[in-house]
């Protein structure tokens, strides 16, 4: 039974994290309720095995439906990659604690922003072109990778909001190009958490088949209804966020 409901608990996940991400929100604690005793890092590595598959199948998803601008995204997936692996090794010499307070206040005026701009994201019209696009991007891709590796909490969140505010994407482009990235800074993880012996790949298959069902299932979803859809799914994502980190911060 444990087994069942953590594996729907991936499910959900892959829905949510093929649409704005943040589909840790749900298998991450889902994990550590079930299996309480087992060391964060493994629990951590079996989330990452699960969520990359689904990213991975969401962006090959948005590919065959959305335009995407692999010339810039591919640039900026290497230094999320990049970024990612650099946080993972600062976050060994560097305590994070410091970012808890500080995420739900920076959550929360990304929330604000986006309510406040109800024209945000409706329309696709980047801002940069040529080498100025792929400069923006990785930046957004090192900066956002550094903080998955050191950090973690709402990454996908953060890179739809960028590529919207910053690049001037549309929601759909933004979300679809974000699953790109969000694989790539997956995948650093996932390697160093398999290096340490963090995986349970036995474990990790079956909760990979979930989450893919769910990325199937959400992308769908978001081409068939488009950006504003996934406006506002962006936005009840944001705001479970807020109250998941806020009660983590100065509750618990």
């Amino acid at each position: 039974m444990d087994f069942v409901l953590v594996s729907l608990a991936s499910l959900l996940a892959g829905f949510i994290d093929s649409i704005v991400g943040g589909g840790g929100l749900v298998l991450v604690p889902a994990l550590f309720a079930t299996y309480p005793t087992t060391h964060p890092a493994t629990l951590f590595g079996v989330n990452k095995s699960a969520s990359i598959w689904g990213t991975a199948m969401a962006t090959w998803q948005y590919q065959r439906r959305v335009s995407l601008r692999w010339g810039t995204l591919l640039p900026a997936a290497a230094a999320g990659f990049i970024g990612a692996g650099s946080g993972a090794w600062a976050v060994t010499v560097v305590s994070p604690n410091f970012l808890r307070q500080l995420l739900p206040l920076i959550l929360l005026g990304v929330l604000a922003y986006t309510l406040a701009k109800k024209e945000l994201g409706q329309v696709h019209q980047p801002r940069f072109q040529g080498r100025a696009e792929v400069l923006a991007a990785s930046t957004v891709g090192l900066g956002i990778g550094f903080y998955d590796g050191f950090f973690g909490p709402g990454t996908g969140s953060f890179f739809v909001f960028l590529l919207v505010r910053w690049l001037g994407y549309d929601f759909l482009n933004a979300s679809a190009s974000a699953k790109l990235l969000n694989t790539a800074t997956n995948l650093a993880a996932l390697i160093l958490f398999s290096l340490k012996g963090h995986v349970w790949w036995h474990f990790a298959l079956p909760l990979a088949v979930a989450n893919v069902l769910g990325s199937v299932l959400g992308t769908r979803m978001a081409l068939k209804h488009g950006a504003g859809f996934v406006r506002w799914v962006f936005i009840a994502v944001v705001s479970a966020l807020i109250l998941k980190t806020g009660y983590d911060a100065f509750l618990r």
